[in-house]
């Protein structure tokens, strides 16, 4: 893997005061809503349908459509419990497992997700910043392409890629900004509140995180203290 160091960006924003833990916190729950609210709404959709004595005919499509929606909410919370949330009181995660969560994630995505992780169990902030690194590296590819994952032990770091390949890949400013501690500026503070996260736990942790940008490729780079 490449080494995760680099440079911040220069950018005057670095002198503005921190977001407030409160702002943050508001950001992340606003996004999580966005992000269930379709499965939700689509189900109620069913619902309403079953409901309809004029669509009777429809019954078959409507309980297709909440049964759909009902396991892509599974997987959505199953997967924002580890990648946001305390979930319970583990403190080490088992890859194989975060690797069910990154599977139910890219299941209603169209980028393919490649998983190599070598390590075997990973901590808390680790684990926290694979499944995060995931979601972005899928995120930048919205016409599709692959997200491969890869997280080793080095030399008593944790080192994790996420790389999105791709003919169309794109890296957003705010995500970019996010991840290296910048205020929010321009675009979608959804995009943005995530990457920001990132950044805090990870720098909390002792750890570096950067992602670095090509034609048709963008790797999201983590190095953590094992």
């Amino acid at each position: 893997m490449s080494e995760i160091s680099a440079s911040p960006p220069e950018d005057a924003r670095r002198d503005a005061p921190a977001p407030r833990t409160a702002e943050v916190a508001a950001f992340l729950a606003a996004r999580m809503c966005h992000d269930f609210i379709s499965p939700v709404s689509a189900m109620v959709s069913g619902l309403d349908l079953l409901d309809d004595p004029s669509a009777q005919d429809m019954r078959e499509e409507a309980m297709g459509l909440i049964g759909a929606s009902a396991r892509k909410l599974a997987d959505l919370l199953g997967f924002c419990r580890v990648a946001f949330g305390a979930s319970a009181s583990a403190e080490v995660f088992d890859s194989r497992e975060l690797g069910r969560l990154a599977e139910g994630l890219f299941r209603h995505i169209r980028a393919e997700l490649d998983w190599q992780v070598a390590a075997p169990a990973l901590a808390k902030p680790a684990a926290r910043a694979l499944l995060n690194l995931s979601q972005l590296a899928g995120a930048a590819l919205p016409t599709g392409g692959a997200a491969r994952i890869q997280a080793e032990e080095r030399e008593g770091f944790i080192l994790i890629r996420a790389r999105a390949d791709g003919a169309r890949a794109r890296l957003r400013a705010e995500v970019s900004d996010g991840l290296a501690g910048l205020p929010m500026g321009e675009g979608l503070h959804g995009h943005w509140v995530q990457a920001y996260y990132v950044h805090l736990f990870v720098t909390d942790a002792g750890g570096t995180v950067r992602v670095d940008s090509a034609d048709g490729t963008i790797d999201f780079l983590a190095a953590l203290p094992a």
